[in-house]
């Protein structure tokens, strides 16, 4: 099992449970105690968790989002297929509001060589832009999120206000087609709201991972969302849903092949 995998079985087991010790977690992942003890330390370094003498105690409350550096590694290959359909979507010439997040983030990426003018949400991705060659960057005043990395606040939604743009391209902690567009902190559902009233279209994107969860603030119901970038393991009866709500549909292949 890969070590990104891992530590993903890891901080759930641990969330769900409370607390567990190494030799539950040996036995759940197949490693070695010693393998789950390097493990432990490198997740409580992140702020996931809590080492104590034979285990570990969750720092994560059921409704918080895993940090970003946990969250930048998985089903990174699904996220690239998605962000790779999102730029196929997008022409030469677009202005684009991206949105913060690690989805968003391989979108940054993917556009890094495209002639487009892009304001990017995050600072994560502004440094993936950053020194582009045909690409006009744009970016807003704001707070960042410690480790998200994400702008928010006043500033960054008068930036919002002050433009309008053809695409914008909107992460997500949640998507369902009954609760909507979901996020975990408020702020950035502010600015999420702020990007989608300045823009004309809306692509959302989101793994899936994501329509099994929904998040604390609300955002925008699904019906408000032009197309949806998941991949194929997404639920079959919400990608229905979701289309009988007028949503364009797009799925890529989870893996390689």
């Amino acid at each position: 099992m890969a070590s990104t995998e891992r530590h993903r079985q890891i901080v759930e087991a641990v969330r769900a449970e409370g607390r567990l010790g190494v030799a539950e977690l040996a036995a759940l992942t197949g490693a070695s105690e010693m393998t789950v003890r390097r493990d432990l330390e490198i997740l409580a370094g992140q702020g996931v968790l809590e080492r104590y003498r034979g285990g570990a105690r969750s720092l994560l409350l059921r409704g918080e989002e895993p940090p970003f550096a946990l969250r930048v590694t998985e089903g990174r290959a699904a996220k690239q297929r998605i962000a790779a359909e999102v730029a196929a979507l997008v022409a030469d010439g677009e202005t684009v509001v991206l949105d913060s997040g690690t989805t968003c983030l391989e979108v940054a990426r993917a556009l890094e060589q495209r002639r487009l003018t892009v304001m990017p949400l995050s600072l994560h991705a502004a440094n993936a832009l950053t020194g582009a060659p045909r690409l006009r960057l744009i970016i807003p005043g704001g707070e960042p999120r410690p480790g998200e990395l994400a702008l928010t606040g006043p500033l960054t939604e008068s930036a919002l206000a002050a433009l309008r743009f053809d695409t914008a391209v909107l992460g997500c902690c949640g998507l369902t087609a009954a609760d909507g567009l979901t996020a975990y902190d408020l702020a950035e559902a502010a600015v999420k709201r702020a990007a989608i009233a300045s823009a004309r279209r809306v692509i959302a994107v989101a793994d899936a991972a994501k329509f099994s969860r929904t998040a604390l603030a609300h955002v925008v119901p699904a019906g408000a969302l032009h197309t949806v970038v998941t991949d194929e393991r997404a639920p079959r009866e919400e990608v229905d849903a979701l289309t009988a709500a007028g949503v364009t549909v797009r799925t890529v292949p989870a893996e390689a092949g």
